[in-house]
């Protein structure tokens, strides 16, 4: 069940222009985003057959912190799928970090796709935002390099009313014309049930978690009907 609400992934322009201009991808980036998200005339997002390889690049979230590697959220979307989902997790991992071990996981696996859910230690460790979006730069411009289409997840970030997609992920996304989607980490964390810990879950929330997952990339395209 998806927890957004809202097609995901869709070919937005971007809400603001706030002197982010120093952040900005180069124009050559931005046109290979446009076509990985299935933007303009010719781009077209193609739904995975079975057997297809996708690299999921994250933190704890995506290893499987709090259940184990088995019940992670990479195994449960194989299951549903029927991909060969490589679970390129590292609990710990800033977007720098994960992002700079995206290249070798390229060379190695060759993937139809690339999902990055990374971020939340940015968020937790108090990083400054342009590092986040510098490391997400830096997974763009590695798809970018093998024509590899990648979709963002978006993390979670806690405030006075609890937990919320950060929008510093939704909004990098729409600035650079990448498909994004939500999770629903933050809906997924409210739930008792759900977690092992105040920002890990368990293996029903993994399941969860995939399955959610599973339902917005068939909303953008990548599986099929």
């Amino acid at each position: 069940m998806s927890t957004t609400g809202r097609p995901a992934g869709e070919c937005r322009s971007a809400r603001r222009n706030d002197g982010r201009a120093g952040h900005r991808l180069a124009a050559a980036v931005v046109a290979f985003a446009l076509a990985a998200a299935g933007c303009g005339d010719r781009a077209r997002v193609v739904a995975l057959p079975p057997g297809a390889t996708v690299v999921a690049l994250g933190d704890s979230l995506t290893y499987g912190t709090g259940a184990t590697p088995d019940t992670s959220y990479p195994v449960h979307l194989a299951e549903a799928t029927r991909w060969n989902v490589v679970n390129a997790g590292v609990p710990g991992d800033t977007a720098e970090a994960g992002c700079a071990r995206l290249p070798p996981l390229l060379d190695e696996h060759r993937p139809a796709l690339v999902l990055v859910l990374l971020g939340g230690n940015d968020i937790l460790r108090l990083r400054a935002p342009r590092l986040l979006r510098d490391g997400l730069a830096a997974c763009v411009r590695a798809a970018a390099a093998t024509g590899t289409p990648l979709v963002l997840l978006a993390v979670p970030t806690f405030g006075v009313t609890g937990f919320a997609d950060a929008a510093i992920v939704e909004d990098f996304a729409k600035e650079a014309k990448v498909p994004w989607l939500s999770p629903g980490l933050s809906t997924l964390l409210h739930d008792d049930a759900m977690r092992a810990d105040a920002i890990h879950l368990n293996a029903d929330g993994y399941r969860a978690l995939a399955a959610n997952v599973a339902t917005e990339l068939r909303r953008i395209g990548y599986i099929g009907p």
